[in-house]
């Protein structure tokens, strides 16, 4: 990150409240965020995919110059999320293949960032997958995999992988990150998302036996809170620094979330599914490494984001509503934390 951007983002944390003035003698290395861009499909029909809606003939009449508003809102949500610097590293969920990611990469207001691109085909029945992108002047993987979610009592389920990407952050310090869009609550699957957080977990326990000081980030649309027993008891990640365990993640969404701020509305209701959850490791800042940089988890919430009139008045504003498309964003906002070091 250059002077300029640096300066001027430490000037947005400090607005924002988050204690820059006791970590003074470090500097931010990174930002990393996560985004759930609500049903990005590309206008052509993809074999095996469940993307009738989105063609030109189908429910949404999905032209191609819809898609490309869809794209060039999404570009303006990356860019400006943490004062027009884009997130150095940035997990994305409900893309429909690898050629929407290229297409957003390749959007004239996003060649700036220079993104790579992580995908893997997912066996999810409605086609949607989960990606990351990066920037390789910051972050360099060295391996990748996709965690499969089964369900041992429905071998017919079918959904998501978890995304896992293991690299160099800063050219220094290997960073894991794993990007997680979990069954969402139709039709009551709360078990599913309990096997998801024994599957993340199971991941997490494996790192930490090599490297008990293993850096690691989690983001995600988790389709929970995080007081959820999936989050909170299977991934065993704490809203309380002091009440940890050795073992135990850091929930950096849940001072956020008890705060009331959330990351999308359904039935009146504010939920933060959208989040971020650091290792202990990650957390120690009395060395060279980076570490999160405390209370830096933000909801990114601009007032453009939102629905300003009408029945959806302080929802989200996103592409289509009730079948009608508007032209706006998502129904999730994006996340993001700060990753600071010397």
């Amino acid at each position: 990150m250059n002077k300029i951007l640096l300066n001027s983002f430490l000037c947005i944390c400090l607005f924002a409240g988050f204690n820059t003035s006791a970590q003074s003698e470090k500097k931010i290395a990174g930002i990393v965020g996560f985004y759930n861009v609500e049903n990005l499909f590309d206008t052509e029909n993809d074999e095996g995919k469940d993307d009738a809606q989105y063609l030109p003939e189908g429910d949404y009449l999905w032209t191609p110059d819809k898609y490309q508003i869809k794209l060039t809102n999404l570009a303006k949500v990356i860019n400006s999320m943490t004062g027009n610097y884009s997130p150095d590293i940035l997990g994305l969920v409900e893309i429909e293949n690898r050629r929407v990611l290229e297409d957003l990469v390749g959007h004239k207001d996003m060649k700036k960032n220079g993104y790579q691109i992580i995908h893997f085909e997912s066996p999810d029945r409605r086609g949607v997958d989960v990606g990351l992108l990066y920037k390789p002047k910051t972050f360099t993987p060295f391996h990748t995999k996709a965690l499969e979610l089964q369900n041992p009592a429905d071998t017919s389920f079918k959904t998501r992988d978890i995304l896992y990407v293991k690299g160099l952050f800063q050219r220094k310090d290997t960073l894991h990150v794993f990007v997680n869009h979990w069954p969402s609550r139709r039709g009551g699957k709360e078990d599913m998302r309990i096997l998801a957080g024994k599957l993340a977990r199971n991941a997490v326990d494996s790192i930490l036996q090599i490297n008990p000081k293993a850096k690691i980030i989690l983001m995600g649309d988790f389709n929970d809170d995080p007081t959820n027993k999936s989050i909170q008891r299977e991934l065993r990640a704490i809203g309380k620094e002091k009440k940890m365990v050795d073992g135990d993640l850091f929930n950096a969404s849940y001072k956020s979330f008890k705060q009331g701020h959330g990351s999308l509305r359904y039935n009146g209701a504010s939920n933060l599914f959208d989040q971020i959850i650091v290792s202990q490791g990650f957390m120690e800042k009395n060395t060279d490494d980076v570490f999160y940089m405390d209370g830096s988890f933000r909801v990114f919430s601009p007032n453009w984001l939102f629905n300003q009139s009408g029945k959806d008045t302080g929802t989200p504003f996103r592409t289509f509503s009730r079948g009608v498309f508007v032209g706006g964003y998502s129904d999730h906002l994006p996340t993001f934390i700060v990753i600071g070091g010397k």
